[in-house]
């Protein structure tokens, strides 16, 4: 069985203003890091367009419709003080969701193995009709979703460890018993959500928080006691996970000390559940990381994990 890992080159032509953390560099990064020899056997696409009904899955198509409206024909236009849109934005935001809804359909026939989806911008800030936080669309929920509606995982499990809260994620299925969302992140930080007592309507949200300056052992001491036992007892159809590297200790924009040797184990551990409860499906959503070493060395840990599967 092998590791799928989809992008494309569209997500490039997303813009972000001058000294923007969330910047094309951050795929090229990844790509050069994934061109080294251990990595080819890696199965590689590129990803297609979204459609919108799929996309409507999580968002109103209203929201989807004004998403689209305002993306410029030339420059840059801010939704907020985070997020903006250049001309080759929404194709960029199309391409991801395409790209999560590719590897889902090739994970859940069983024509590979696990998938990593390196597309930008980013989704897991996207509440159900707000873009926020360099994100438009949600792409981690509407690919959790797909599962579900295409393929019939009854129950869902997205998977966070972004450094950054994933607010949107937790706003789409805070009334949802099917899918379990879980996410570490630091605490207090942008954007302010994810307290432990924020637990969903049906016990369906894990919030494990970290504090600034917490690392590995503090990590995964709380993936081992918050998150892993009610994945366990959840025993998802589906693993989602919404990659973010923003924890690494070189990251501008947070203050939490991971090393790749993090990424590589709580990839390992999800992996274990994957392999207990639903032969191993993962889908891999690239989310934050915004020091160009830290995120490709750590893209390299996650993927050479799920390329050992």
């Amino acid at each position: 069985m092998t590791t799928l890992y989809i992008t494309h080159s569209a997500c490039l032509d997303h813009l972000t203003p001058d000294g923007h953390p969330e910047r094309p560099d951050r795929l090229r990064a990844i790509e050069q890091a994934l061109e080294d020899e251990r990595f080819q056997t890696l199965a590689r696409e590129k990803a297609p367009m979204a459609e919108m009904e799929t996309i409507a899955l999580c968002h109103p198509m209203d929201y989807i419709e004004a998403i689209k409206d305002a993306s410029p024909s030339e420059g840059m236009v801010r939704l907020d003080a985070d997020t903006s849109m250049s001309p080759g934005s929404y194709e960029a935001v199309l391409r991801c969701v395409g790209g999560g809804v590719r590897a889902v359909d090739e994970v859940m026939s069983g024509s590979v193995h696990n998938a990593f989806v390196a597309v930008r911008p980013p989704g897991h800030h996207a509440e159900t009709a707000r873009p926020m936080g360099f994100c438009l669309f949600n792409s981690a929920a509407i690919v959790t979703r797909y599962a579900q509606k295409k393929h019939g995982a009854e129950r869902a499990a997205l998977v966070d460890f972004d450094v950054h809260h994933g607010n949107g994620s937790q706003d789409i299925f805070w009334a949802d018993r099917s899918v379990l969302y879980c996410s570490t992140h630091e605490m207090p930080l942008y954007p302010g959500t994810g307290a432990v007592t924020e637990r969903g309507q049906f016990n369906n949200i894990v919030n494990a928080p970290l504090r600034a300056g917490d690392g590995g052992d503090q990590f995964r001491e709380a993936f081992e006691t918050a998150i892993l036992p009610r994945l366990r007892d959840f025993k998802p159809d589906v693993l989602v996970i919404s990659a973010g590297f923003d924890a690494h200790t070189r990251d501008p924009l947070a203050n939490l000390n991971l090393v790749e040797a993090d990424f590589t184990w709580v990839t390992q551990k999800l992996m274990q559940i994957a392999d207990e409860n639903c032969n191993g499906r993962i889908v891999s959503m690239l989310e934050g990381g915004y020091d160009l070493q830290g995120l490709s060395r750590s893209v390299a840990a996650h993927v050479t994990a799920l390329m050992r599967g």
